[in-house]
């Protein structure tokens, strides 16, 4: 056997989801860890850097599409919503919406807590006079929000492609949850990146100055910090892949060399060449996108895209089943 490389040291009292995700994943093949467990508050501030990279388009074309739609979306959805955002992360688009919808509360939902205590307090400072009520949960689970707004007609907010980290058949649970958490009533405004030639997606998941690649490799250094890990962190290598057949850009960590260590004090190997599956990032068409919200209980009302069709902005709403169209 390979002699394990600690590079971490130090191990945190870890979330017992997070330890179940990363041993199953390294232990299934081909090997694959959720993409949600990079947020920890490094990840957090490393994905901040990458959204200001010349490479990666979404997060500019998404702001300036918010910015010209959301005065129409508050006339066509009403003031007085709570607005809750699912994954708010550090919230930068978050005031073009609330300046625009005058909303009666903010929920802003994240798992990683430190961050998004940081993030809350900074908003309520530029928002005095609006309740900012955080949330730390896992939005990917039914939540039952707080009881402050819980009465309150609601507008849900998942910018940045998010939804394109799952498969389709998680982002429809994912729709529905988001469905049954805010009620019928209820809408949605989503971002959804579009599907473009294929090198423009390659270059915004793999920037020149590598910051999606420290970006990947933290959740190693996570594993080894959480789970007393001895991965060797510098025997993989970051590297972003167009999936056709999915639609999607795959996000791997590969292996350099043959690799031995331990996680939980449990022993894995890794032959060289192997990966482990880290995210992915599905790109939906117009019509596929629409299919997508109906599928999970959606009913699009109204779509905003920038002139070059880079991205998409969709309005929803949660309206009453119906037996027959």
């Amino acid at each position: 056997m390979l002699k394990p490389e600690a590079e971490d040291g130090g191990q945190r009292l870890a979330d017992p989801l997070f330890r179940a995700d990363v041993l199953a994943g390294l232990e299934r093949r081909p090997r694959a860890i959720p993409a949600r467990w990079f947020y920890d508050r490094q990840g957090s501030e490393l994905f901040e850097a990458i959204t200001a990279l010349p490479e990666y388009y979404p997060t500019r074309t998404e702001t300036a599409i918010l910015e010209r739609c959301c005065p129409e979306v508050r006339d066509l959805v009403g003031g007085g919503r709570a607005v809750v955002e699912f994954g708010s992360g550090s919230s930068t688009k978050t005031p073009i919406l609330l300046r625009a919808a005058e909303p009666s509360a903010y929920v802003p939902i994240d798992i990683s807590g430190e961050f998004l205590r940081t993030s809350s307090h900074a908003l309520q400072a530029a928002f005095p006079d609006l309740a900012v009520l955080p949330f730390e949960a896992d939005f990917l689970r039914p939540l039952t929000l707080p009881a402050a707004v819980a009465d309150a007609p609601k507008l849900g907010f998942f910018p940045g492609s998010t939804i394109g980290n799952m498969t389709p058949a998680m982002a429809c649970d994912l729709l529905s949850a988001m469905r049954g958490s805010l009620g019928e009533g209820a809408a949605l405004l989503i971002g959804m990146d579009r599907i473009k030639h294929e090198s423009v997606l390659v270059r915004a998941y793999d920037d020149a100055a590598g910051v999606t690649a420290a970006f990947n490799l933290n959740l190693l250094h996570r594993v080894n910090r959480e789970l007393g890990g001895t991965i060797p962190v510098s025997g993989f290598r970051h590297e972003a892949r167009w999936n056709d057949d999915r639609a999607r850009i795959e996000m791997h960590l590969v292996a350099t060399r043959d690799l031995a260590f331990t996680v939980d004090a449990r022993d894995f190997a890794i032959a060289a060449g192997e990966t482990i599956h880290t995210e992915n990032s599905h790109k939906y068409g117009a019509r596929d996108a629409r299919i997508l919200l109906r599928a999970g209980g959606w009913t699009p009302v109204a779509e905003w895209t920038d002139p070059d069709g880079l991205f998409a902005v969709y309005l929803a709403e949660a309206q009453a089943e119906r037996l027959a169209p």
